[in-house]
């Protein structure tokens, strides 16, 4: 998959949609303002990575990650004027106005910022960390740092990489022998791999939230950006962490694990303007709606398999 698609303009058509919406309001000024700031989820949500350890570490954190997703998912799979429109609008009603996304003092930008954030992952040796946001975390970060390296002030690096160390041990089991993913720098292999093992966990969560299923897309997909922005041995250094997380989620529901209710059957997909006005204005929680189908459609590029997609196409409404 090619991740190397014009940003710049999708940004510039961000900014228009913003100008739209608040045009709508009778918010010129602002609205023009915005209209010229390019790429502005990532800043918002580079801005919340690294304030995140300062509120709440782990809510806040998502938070920060999902603005960054919902960028990437909007330019690599190129959502049309109205439902990016509408996910923008969606910040702009929750997040983007709050002391979490404010702005960083200007200052020259770290040389080895990817390099810190990528060797506070690595320190985490192995441990399941809090269902793999450690690496979740890292990946948005080290992307966002690449996207706009002017935001890679060290306030901010310091911050992400006080989020990463913040995670605790989580489910630490011995991995099963039999769990073993294929190397992340192969990302058709790793993604079919990630996808299927996503689509076992939906049918056995069915009934208690699909959680599991929806972080074994952003943990699995996480490993696989970073390998595909070349950054293998940091990816590999998660492989302990990742098969002791598959090795939880095919256990299944243990007993007196809290039941949720499923959702309702839908065929809208994120990808539709319709699914985010469905959802209302203040829906967003902390963010897997735009974490989970980011990782989701992001990995179904890379596996390119058809009949895997169909299958996943047919219980998405699950996750979604």
């Amino acid at each position: 998959m090619d991740h190397s698609l014009d940003r710049r303009r999708f940004a510039i058509a961000n900014g228009a949609c913003i100008g739209a919406w608040l045009l709508a309001a009778e918010n010129h000024s602002d609205a023009e303002e915005r209209s010229l700031v390019e790429k502005r989820l990532v800043r918002l949500g580079i801005n919340a990575l690294a304030r995140s350890p300062e509120m709440n570490y782990f809510a806040d954190g998502h938070r920060g990650a999902a603005m960054i997703s919902a960028h990437l998912m909007c330019v690599d799979n190129g959502f049309d004027d109205a439902a990016a429109a509408r996910i923008v609008q969606l910040f702009d009603l929750n997040w983007a106005p709050t002391k979490l996304c404010e702005p960083f003092p200007e200052n020259d930008p770290v040389p080895d910022a990817v390099q810190q954030v990528g060797k506070a992952l690595a320190q985490g040796g192995g441990v399941l960390r809090e269902v793999g946001h450690d690496a979740i975390f890292a990946m948005h970060a080290i992307k966002a740092f690449r996207m706009m390296p002017e935001t890679a002030t060290p306030e901010r690096v310091q911050g992400v990489c006080n989020l990463i160390q913040a995670f605790k041990p989580w489910r630490d089991v011995t991995p099963d022998d039999d769990v073993n993913p294929p190397p992340f720098a192969d990302s058709a292999a790793a993604s079919r791999f990630i996808l299927q093992e996503a689509s076992d966990a939906i049918d056995r969560f069915v009934g208690y939230g699909q959680g599991f299923a929806g972080h074994m897309l952003t943990f699995g997909q996480s490993l696989v950006e970073l390998a595909a922005m070349g950054d293998v041995e940091w990816a590999e250094s998660c492989r302990t962490a990742f098969r002791k997380y598959v090795t939880v989620t095919r256990r299944g529901p243990q007993p007196g694990d809290r039941k949720i209710k499923d959702h309702a059957f839908s065929e809208l997909r994120p990808k539709d303007a319709r699914y985010w006005k469905n959802r209302g204005d203040k829906t967003l929680g902390i963010g897997h709606v735009f974490k989970y189908p980011y990782g989701y459609y992001d990995l179904l590029a890379r596996a390119d398999a058809p009949e895997l997609t169909r299958q996943l196409d047919a219980k998405a409404y699950h996750l979604f």
